[in-house]
């Protein structure tokens, strides 16, 4: 029997499409929608080695197509769904965007700020909070990651080899 997806596991799928099309370009697997009124508005995946920006993150590309597509900067009534719980930068741009939910995957205990290393996106302290829900899909979410690094590893380590085998010619 197939079992029926939730509204929240429904949209990280969609999130995940996204975090494959990083993964086929040698990403980090990082993928991203904002949701409005049931509709994807905005779509992104890390980029950050292919268009040599720091700013290539999922969620800045996202923000930036779901503005385009309201036609405002703020994304009041806004759901964004996230593979990896966001760093420090796009936690912030969520705050700035005033987008009301985010839906994490897997957390980010290196860089995460919606909940692991800081909270951004609930601190009180700001003129907005997003309402935040974690590990949603969250062993497909990791399992891409994982797989993502294992076989950079095995990448990373050939290509020293290589790099010591021409040395030492």
């Amino acid at each position: 029997m197939k079992k029926v997806l939730t509204e929240d596991e429904k949209y990280m799928k969609e999130a995940l499409k996204e975090a494959r099309k990083a993964y086929k370009l040698g990403e980090v697997p990082i993928g991203c929608v904002i949701v409005y009124e049931g509709k994807i508005i905005g779509r992104g995946y890390n980029r950050r080695n292919t268009d040599k920006t720091t700013l290539a993150h999922a969620e800045i590309s996202a923000i930036k197509k779901a503005s385009k597509f309201i036609h405002d900067w703020r994304l009041e009534g806004c759901t964004l769904y996230v593979t990896l719980e966001p760093c420090q930068m796009c936690s912030g741009a969520i705050i700035q965007a005033r987008i009301d939910r985010v839906v994490m995957g897997s957390m980010n205990p290196k860089a995460g700020c919606g909940g692991s290393l800081l909270n951004v996106l609930e601190n009180e302290a700001f003129n907005h909070q997003a309402l935040v829900t974690r590990g949603i899909l969250e062993d497909e979410c990791s399992e891409i990651l994982t797989r993502f690094f294992k076989e950079l590893r095995v990448r990373n380590k050939l290509e020293k080899k290589k790099q010591a085998e021409l040395s030492d010619e």
